[in-house]
């Protein structure tokens, strides 16, 4: 192919032949004439052999990095050399707004080669299914969710529209394995196997992550071990972390400053965050990234009265409004989008000029996705103004820049034993086939733990509770499943997380968006109103019974509110990251006036009482007496747990804290120390917690609690606090 413009030589490997010309050369035509491309990224060349070789693969590339098609190029290539026909490609999304930006391109490239790519998520339209139904794509885009009501559903004949599949992209993958959405997958990549009756090749596009060959395993499922796979990664330096474990528990040593201009400043309000964004880099393209749903309506509302051009993105926000925002925001220069981590994956919102993060991202790896969404035209470079709201964020900010400039990652980690998702599983699998024998059942996922026999005490209790009907040695959907998931049928067996319930908030016709039932139940003084899409919205009437609240526009006075679920708190490793700050460490970045006048105040003030350079701290102020771990809040929480002689039964732990009983003395505490040895506790559990755990009901009560306080659990991160020499200082 060297008349077609691409360059001759060894493909990775030292392969003799150029392994572009492993691609059909209709694709490779259009690589050069349609999209005028002189050659491929060094990934998308290095996907090639791997890929085309049916082997799973982790691809690992910065934001923009071409992942989309270091993956489609290669597949689409195995599509016509190897003849697939049906649905053989499916391409796993984590937000319908990924799919909806992605569907054109990938359908562009497959009809290079006479093949279609479609979408099916849940604003599908039912035309559009039953059209799918009939005649199936060669490539479907869809979620997990979506997935599985295809194969539970009984309109869909998953058999007919599946049974073809050889390839599944994972894309983002690092978004599904860190959450129960990754188990979720796992489960339901298994059961399609069954359906296909052939192992199918799996390929996950991430992100740089800590540990890439641990999420190349995890990707793998039931396969792992078995079938061959490679991280494909030639641009990317993998970062050495704690391998599997819970994270890397030293502290990382420095590796070089990552590129990128970063600024760190602190501003001490949202208001001073909105009137200095309002006033800096006009005429520019900004993209700004706040930590929560309140936060981006707060800052929104305060922009547009600074008369900034300003559009909002979060989870909330009606899909038509929020396409809307991203749709203008792409076509216009000079505005601002304000977002959650709605906009931190590969969502397409032209080319950005700024990036300015509110306070700190939770990790490093979302400061990565963030960071990355600049600098894609050439001689820009990267970057990103942190502007820090309170003391605590500036600390964890320059926490973590401190591990970014020293090429650290978090390592990807599933959370531990998924029983409520094993549950879900076995009345998922049950209403697919109409049965399941109960001898055979845990066939349905090959061999994958923990939906394998150590599941029958959990296949048990369904029985035993009527979630699961047997007879004749064979299982049944049962009248408690019917009642508890039955409704749209069993819709809510689809989807492995718990979304808190709202109201849907309506201006006439359309659909603004949705908000927390406690805005509209809280006694406040005056009328009613709403923050969404940052606009006040007057409340007119409640609809109850349908969940739905009636609006008009308000001059202003809006209240943004979302309850937020899961376990909170930082690591350890940025924890620690955020003592070395106070105890003078500065990252490699721009600190601004303001923000190293804040730093030296808390290393003046808050770090004789906090942190000393030779171990830990427990501190007396009157009757208040912490341990000062610096440890994060799972660690803290286990420790609490452990050391429970001397621990307050009323606290409630903090990232670099736990409380002790008042009236501890250094003896008390040295022999409640020494009787811990090897013996850590799992953290106590509210009992309202279990309840945040979808599918709980389906659990004997004990497992459930023992599922989340495993979640809750460092056990690492609290043997090395435990490790650590601890000093006793007293007020006064």
């Amino acid at each position: 192919m060297a008349d077609a413009g691409l360059p001759v030589g060894k493909g990775p490997g030292g392969e003799d032949a150029n392994v572009l010309d492993r691609l059909d050369p209709v694709v490779l035509h259009h690589i050069v004439n349609t999209l005028g491309w002189p050659d491929l990224r060094p990934l998308q060349r290095a996907a090639i052999t791997p890929l085309m070789a049916g082997q799973d693969a982790v691809l690992l590339a910065p934001t923009a990095g071409g992942k989309t098609e270091a993956a489609c190029f290669p597949l689409l290539s195995a599509m016509t050399e190897q003849k697939w026909t049906g649905a053989s490609v499916l391409y796993l999304c984590p937000l319908k707004a990924l799919l909806n930006n992605l569907v054109g391109r990938v359908d562009a490239y497959a009809q290079w080669l006479g093949r279609r790519a479609v979408l099916w998520h849940g604003d599908t339209k039912e035309s559009a299914r039953q059209r799918l139904r009939a005649e199936a794509p060669d490539i479907l885009l869809t979620t997990p969710e979506s997935l599985e009501a295809m194969l539970i559903g009984v309109k869909t004949d998953h058999a007919r529209l599946l049974g073809s599949v050889r390839a599944v992209v994972v894309d983002e993958v690092h978004a599904f394995a860190g959450d129960d959405r990754g188990w979720h997958l796992l489960a339901v990549l298994e059961r399609l196997e069954r359906v296909t009756g052939r192992p199918i090749q799996r390929v996950g596009l991430s992100a740089t992550v800590g540990n890439p060959a641990q999420l190349l395993h995890w990707l793998q499922g039931a396969g792992a071990g078995s079938r061959t796979g490679q991280v494909v990664a030639p641009e990317v330096h993998l970062p050495a972390t704690g391998g599997s474990g819970s994270g890397d528990k030293t502290s990382p040593e420095p590796t070089g400053r990552p590129a990128g201009e970063v600024e760190l400043d602190y501003v001490g309000s949202l208001d001073n965050a909105a009137r200095l964004i309002a006033a800096l880099h006009r005429g520019e393209k900004r993209l700004v990234f706040c930590d929560s749903r309140r936060q981006v309506e707060e800052l929104g509302a305060a922009l547009r009265a600074r008369e900034v051009t300003v559009f909002l993105s979060h989870a909330s926000l009606s899909v038509d409004e929020r396409t809307r925002s991203e749709q203008a925001f792409a076509e216009a220069r000079d505005c601002v989008i304000v977002s959650t981590s709605t906009l931190e994956l590969g969502i397409d919102v032209g080319d950005l000029d700024r990036v300015i993060q509110i306070d700190s991202p939770a990790s490093v790896a979302s400061f990565l996705q963030r960071v990355g969404r600049t600098g894609r035209r050439p001689g820009t470079v990267r970057n990103c103004l942190l502007l820090a709201t309170r003391k605590e964020t500036l600390l964890q900010a320059a926490g973590l820049l401190l591990l970014w400039s020293r090429g650290w990652v978090e390592p990807v980690v599933p959370p531990p034993e998924p029983r409520h998702l094993v549950a879900q599983q076995l009345l998922a699998v049950t209403l697919q086939q109409h049965k399941l024998g109960d001898r055979l059942w845990d066939r349905q996922w090959n061999g994958l733990a923990p939906f394998d026999k150590s599941a029958a005490p959990i296949l048990r209790f369904l029985a035993e509770e009527g979630f699961l009907d047997s007879d004749g040695g064979l299982l049944f959907v049962g009248p408690e499943a019917e009642r508890r998931f039955g409704k749209r049928h069993f819709i809510e067996l689809t989807a492995s997380f718990a979304a808190p319930p709202q109201f849907t908030v309506l201006s006439g016709r359309t659909e603004i968006g949705r908000t927390d039932p406690s805005v509209l139940t809280e006694e406040r003084p005056g009328p009613r109103r709403l923050l969404l899409g940052g606009r006040s919205w007057q409340v007119t009437y409640i609809d109850w019974l349908r969940k739905r609240v009636f609006v008009e526009p308000a001059d202003g006075g809006g209240i943004a509110k979302w309850m937020s679920g899961g376990v909170v708190g930082l690591s350890y490793t940025l924890t620690r990251a955020m003592r070395e700050v106070l105890l003078g460490a500065d990252p490699p970045v721009s600190l601004t006036r303001r923000a190293q006048a804040c730093l030296a105040g808390q290393r003046d003030l808050d770090a004789p009482g906090t942190v000393h350079p030779d171990g830990t701290l427990i501190t007396r102020v009157g009757a208040d007496v912490r341990w000062w771990t610096w440890a994060g809040y799972r660690a803290n929480a286990t420790l609490a747990a452990t050391l429970r002689p001397v621990a307050d039964p009323l606290q409630r732990p903090a990232d670099g804290w736990l409380r002790l009983r008042e009236d501890l003395t250094p003896a008390e505490w040295r022999a409640a120390r020494g009787n811990v040895g090897g013996n850590l506790v799992l953290p106590d559990v509210d009992r309202r917690a279990v309840r945040g755990l979808k599918f709980s009901a389906a659990l004997p009560e004990h497992l459930a609690v023992a599922t989340v306080a495993a979640r809750l659990a460092d056990f690492d991160g609290a043997r090395s606090a435990l490790g650590e020499r601890v000093r006793f200082q007293h007020d006064g």
